[in-house]
């Protein structure tokens, strides 16, 4: 069965806009979990800009809500991986200018650190994957570089669905990527700027198995709900 990561990043933006305690992270957790979700993906980032380490803290007490710690190559995040043991790390690229994530990893420059990353993470059994662009090559560096899943970057198909341009391109690079890692032994995710259109074209390609979506389901709350927003996610991509 397809899985569902409801990525809450930005409810701490949200409360961060007044520097108060409102929306409380941790409730958004407790909520998703309660409305199907399969695991909540938070972002550390460096400049704490949304999520902080007190939302880490607080949520991983939670033994029932199985988070998924997105984190730069940094010895700083590894750290506090290795301290508060998520039961799942996605390894980002991440620029301190960036307003989201640009793009996948660049794997030959980071190639040192992601495999030093990668082994201490899976010596505690963290189930580890890297944030990839859609390209064949990156998916092999990936399986020989020691991480469990890969996730396929899914914003320049995600844009080009919203803009109603042509997208098949897109698509294939993604069939492909994916069906290449199922047989290298990766298990496959996508992530970013997936939205209803973009999740029913996508869940077609069945070695896909966990669909991490966040921006999208927290604006769309707005005027939907969090509850009927999450459950819809879910009907499209079971």
């Amino acid at each position: 069965m397809t899985r569902l990561g409801v990525n809450i990043d930005h409810i701490a933006t949200l409360r961060n806009a007044r520097g108060e305690f409102h929306p409380n992270p941790l409730k958004a957790a407790r909520l998703a979990i309660k409305y199907g979700a399969d695991s909540i993906t938070i972002h550390l980032r460096e400049d704490r800009r949304h999520i902080t380490d007190r939302d880490l803290f607080n949520i991983r007490k939670i033994k029932k809500i199985p988070i998924n710690l997105e984190m730069a190559t940094t010895s700083e995040m590894l750290n506090i991986a290795l301290k508060y043991k998520p039961n799942f790390v996605c390894i980002v690229p991440e620029k301190r200018k960036e307003i989201t994530t640009e793009g996948g990893l660049d794997l030959h420059r980071n190639k040192k650190k992601l495999i030093k990353i990668l082994k201490k993470l899976n010596k505690k059994k963290i189930r580890t994957s890297l944030f990839i662009n859609p390209n064949i090559s990156d998916v092999i560096l990936s399986k020989n570089l020691g991480a469990k899943c890969v996730e396929l970057h899914t914003g320049k198909i995600a844009n080009k669905i919203k803009k109603k341009q042509r997208y098949l391109n897109e698509l294939n690079k993604i069939k492909k990527c994916a069906k290449k890692a199922t047989i290298n032994g990766l298990e496959v995710h996508v992530g970013h700027g997936i939205d209803y259109k973009t999740a029913k074209i996508l869940k077609k390609i069945y070695e896909i198995k966990e669909f991490n979506i966040g921006h999208f389901i927290i604006g769309e709350s707005i005027f939907n709900g969090f509850k009927t927003t999450i459950k819809k996610f879910i009907q499209i991509i079971r």
